[in-house]
């Protein structure tokens, strides 16, 4: 009760933020409301390589609704940027002016909002025009002091409709010091309040938690069906974060778009994946909301495709992006290699997450036999294996010519390489983080044996194939990201960074394809996977020989 009280004293002084879009009265009979939403378009500005995604096509899809529908909310759950040329190079010039643009009502904190740090994000939030929210996020002493409220009620035909943020813990996710000063509280704790306030204090008659802490089970953190399950008051999720596909007509497998929650009420739960590829429509008959359940609205996922010819594009949004798109071209179109065979980036044993790593073990050994030859101080014996994260690698790689360009936007992160000495029992930690989350970017030199029973426990690491010891100081190459912890990997911080590399991550991998092709070689990877199931061999019965058996 004291931590219920605290928070709703917190939320008392939020202002009630009215629905005003035009033609949309608030004494009006009570009607249809339509949400849209979207989430993780990571600055997929123009289609991808099969013409799905893009802004222009997006906001086709919004002006259609629009035009037919009376009440439409467009929403964001996060991670607006990160992962296109558009915002390593711009960052954040294009993506929030283009969300203006495109009408959104109310967007919350994504992860990669952080990634250059709340000082660069505020002046891009100060801008943005929609309802800017996070419920557990205390941002007061940061530079994005004020420009969020926890909650914001739409009066739409005489309903109320509240609508709150919830977001992930940056803890191992986010860079420290990216996240500095912000205060994080407990999503399912802050959500039972917060939608408790909204039903109770606030009369509202339809809650809606937008919320960014995703819905796959990948470590300690609660997910949407947790927080749903959990939960009292809350009527409909509308997810990011794990790049999921959830809706009753398509869903990926095991997330189902209901859940049952603390009192057995339907919650609904949608998530459009990533990329932009969908936008999601929930359509709720604001008549019947008191008796309604999930099953009663009417839930789908549009394909955003290239299906709306270049009239129906909005003019105002082709000049904005134009000589963004211009000053881009000279490196998308700059060629530097030659890939025989695409690679995937979604498969996370697969041959782009060996080839990733195969990369960092080679340029860690090259960067070894240069400090050793120069007789640089701390000396390093030479590099054990590489480690990189498969969350790293943000597109595939298409079969073809390899351009700057591409290179650039599949691995946009400022991260850097590093060699570290770790002991083996904190690798051996590691790799059971890395096997619970199905595998991870390994080098060539490591195989981690699985229970065949259950493919998520380790039996074992081969290095070499010598078994790891855990008592042996090894050396290998990783990312800086990585190497102080970040995304779940906790045991790699007790590692000591022995030396770390100027230039980002991308500029040492342009370098190593260049290698491969001055040689001849194209880019391509060991598909084989590095996470196997380990082989159990029964002992021979005694009385067996190497001969022949009898007859």
């Amino acid at each position: 009760m004291k931590i219920f009280r605290a928070i709703r004293s917190n939320l008392l002084p939020a202002a009630l933020a009215l629905f005003a879009a035009a033609g949309i009265a608030a004494d009006t009979a009570a009607e249809n409301l339509v949400i849209l939403h979207s989430n993780d378009t990571h600055s997929l500005i123009d289609p991808d390589e099969s013409g799905r995604g893009g802004v222009l096509q997006r906001k086709a899809i919004i002006d259609s609704v629009r035009k037919a529908e009376k009440n439409v909310i467009l929403v964001d759950a996060g991670d607006v940027v990160q992962g296109t040329l558009y915002f390593k190079f711009f960052k954040g010039d294009v993506e929030f002016p283009l969300m203006n643009m495109m009408g959104y009502d109310i967007q919350i904190l994504g992860n990669h909002e952080f990634d250059n740090g709340m000082e660069a994000l505020a002046p891009y939030y100060r801008e943005l025009k929609a309802d800017r929210l996070s419920a557990n996020y205390d941002l007061s002493e940061t530079p994005l002091k004020g420009l969020l409220q926890p909650y914001t009620i739409k009066k739409i035909g005489g309903k109320k409709v509240g609508f709150f943020g919830i977001n992930t813990d940056p803890a191992s996710l986010i860079a420290n010091a990216n996240y500095e000063g912000l205060k994080f509280s407990d999503p399912i704790i802050t959500a039972n309040a917060t939608a408790d306030f909204l039903r109770h204090d606030k009369k509202c008659d339809l809650i809606v938690a937008v919320t960014h802490i995703g819905a796959r089970k990948e470590n300690e953190k609660p997910t949407d069906y947790e927080l749903a399950a959990a939960s009292r008051n809350i009527d409909l999720i509308i997810g990011g974060h794990s790049h999921n596909v959830i809706s009753p007509d398509l869903h990926d497998k095991g997330l189902e778009s209901n859940v049952l929650n603390a009192d057995g009420k339907p919650v609904a739960i949608a998530q459009t994946g990533k990329y932009g590829k969908y936008l999601g429509y929930i359509n709720i008959d604001l008549d019947r909301i008191a008796s309604s359940t999930p099953d009663s609205y009417e839930r789908r996922l549009i394909p955003v495709t290239d299906r709306f010819t270049a009239d129906k594009l909005d003019r105002k949004m082709i000049d904005f992006i134009r000589p963004y798109r211009e000053r881009l071209e000279a490196v998308n179109n700059h060629v530097i290699g030659r890939a025989e065979e695409g690679m995937d980036s979604n498969d996370r044993t697969g041959s782009y997450v060996n080839w990733t790593a195969d990369f960092a073990k080679w340029y860690g050994d090259l960067v070894a036999d240069s400090l050793n030859t120069s007789g640089a101080s701390p000396a390093i014996p030479g590099i054990d294996f590489a480690m990189m994260n498969v969350g790293g690698i943000r597109h595939n790689l298409p079969a073809g010519d390899v351009t700057e360009g591409h290179i650039l936007s599949t691995f946009p992160f400022a991260n850097h390489i590093v060699i570290v000495r770790i002991k083996g029992s904190d690798f051996f930690d590691a790799m059971k983080i890395a096997a619970a989350k199905g595998g991870e970017a390994i080098s060539d030199e490591v195989r981690v044996l699985l229970n065949p029973e259950n493919p998520k426990e380790v039996e074992g690491v081969l290095i070499n194939m010598q078994p790891l010891d855990p008592d042996r100081d090894y050396y290998f190459s990783t990312i800086d990201y990585l190497a102080w912890g970040n995304d779940d990997f906790t045991p790699l911080a007790k590692g000591e960074i022995m030396w770390k590399e100027a230039n980002e991550m991308s500029a040492p991998l342009m370098r190593y394809i260049h290698w491969l092709s001055s040689l001849g070689l194209p880019v391509a990877g060991d598909s084989r996977p590095r996470f196997i199931k380990k082989v159990s061999i029964p002992d021979a019965p005694q009385e067996a020989t190497a001969t022949s058996p009898s007859k």
